[in-house]
């Protein structure tokens, strides 16, 4: 199997774990919610988790695997407020944890990329 075969399974495999995760460990994503969201910060969790295990899904299957990278792409934009919220409230955690939340906010950027060369690279297939 090519990398670019590889790739989207990669891609699913990523966010399958992390949309397993926001069922397993809802707690620690709660906190990561803006305040400034409407509901429970909870219903935010658990939506963002079956989102991340629709688009696995849908990455996983080659005749989705375009429209679900594309929507990837836009869901990593978009989950950015809450990693920006995450590094805010963490500030006055220990140096590691303050470390953690504040590296995550680049890594948004290789996965909006990642997301959008799949999509490329889905292009005219069917």
């Amino acid at each position: 199997m090519s990398r670019s075969e590889r790739s989207p399974l990669l891609l699913a495999g990523l966010l399958a774990t992390a949309g397993v995760a926001h069922f397993a460990t809802p707690r620690q994503f709660d906190a990561t919610i803006p305040k400034m969201l409407p509901g429970s910060p909870r219903t935010w969790t658990y939506a963002s988790g079956a989102v991340e295990l629709a688009l696995a899904a849908g990455l996983a299957l080659p005749r989705t695997r375009t429209a679900a990278a594309r929507a990837a792409a836009a869901f990593f934009v978009g989950v950015f407020p809450a990693n920006v919220q995450m590094a805010v409230d963490w500030r006055h955690r220990p140096a590691p944890l303050k470390a953690a939340a504040v590296a995550r906010l680049p890594l948004q950027v290789p996965l909006v990329l990642w997301a959008r060369g799949v999509a490329r690279s889905g292009e005219g297939r069917s």
